[in-house]
């Protein structure tokens, strides 16, 4: 992951794009990513949204590719160890959400779910 985040600084970096003023840019990209892949699923049940995944793949490999490269772009921007922080978000997230507790459940709180936070 660090050698990924690497390549993407180097790219913008070429290309002169690592403007701090741009983060907030970068955000709104990402809502715009989010909209696109909404788009292709959205009012459908999960059946028809499986099938629609499937019959869509390109299009959502390029929404995780896309979102990966906002993400990784977003934390050499703000001088964050994207492998640190997945490493210790994963660790706040074992304990928050012990497997005994939350298998087969989600972690709205209010809806009944379970999230020890």
């Amino acid at each position: 992951m660090k050698e990924i985040q690497e390549d993407i600084k180097k790219f913008n970096d070429e290309r002169e794009w690592s403007n701090p003023d741009c983060i907030k840019d970068l955000m709104l990209n990402m809502t715009e990513e989010i909209g696109e892949m909404w788009n292709l699923i959205k009012w459908v049940d999960t059946k028809k949204q499986q099938e629609l995944i499937k019959d869509n793949r390109h299009e959502i490999e390029d929404f995780v590719g896309d979102m990966l490269y906002l993400i990784l772009k977003i934390a050499y921007m703000c001088d964050v160890d994207s492998e640190k922080a997945i490493s210790d978000v994963m660790k706040e997230y074992e304990k928050r959400f012990p497997k005994e507790k939350v298998k087969g459940t989600h972690s709205n709180t209010f809806a009944g779910g379970i999230d020890l936070k």
